[in-house]
């Protein structure tokens, strides 16, 4: 194989107070601050996703979920065990 391809399903929630990437029970939640209109949302998630996996955006490509608020990305040059060593270091969901 000449490179590896992994994806990775995360939940989106738009329009939050403050942006970020958290881990809930094992899903990965990305909050963007757009709005749910025009792919706006979508295309902040993919930003955020990229700069938590130290990826390239250009990495990162939407795979399903263009219209709903759980969606997978792809993810070019990270083996499925590389995303999950990654995924591991991102930060838990604060709880309040």
């Amino acid at each position: 194989m000449l490179y590896d391809v992994a994806a990775l399903t995360v939940r989106v929630v738009p329009r939050s107070n403050r942006a970020g990437a958290e881990r809930r029970g094992g899903q990965v939640v990305l909050r963007v601050r757009a709005p749910a209109e025009g792919g706006r949302a979508t295309e902040e998630a993919r930003r955020l996703l990229a700069e938590a996996l130290g990826v390239p955006r250009a990495a990162v490509g939407l795979r399903t979920g263009a219209r709903s608020r759980t969606k997978t990305f792809e993810v070019e040059g990270l083996s499925p065990k590389m995303i999950a060593a990654r995924v591991a270091a991102i930060g838990p969901a604060a709880t309040s």
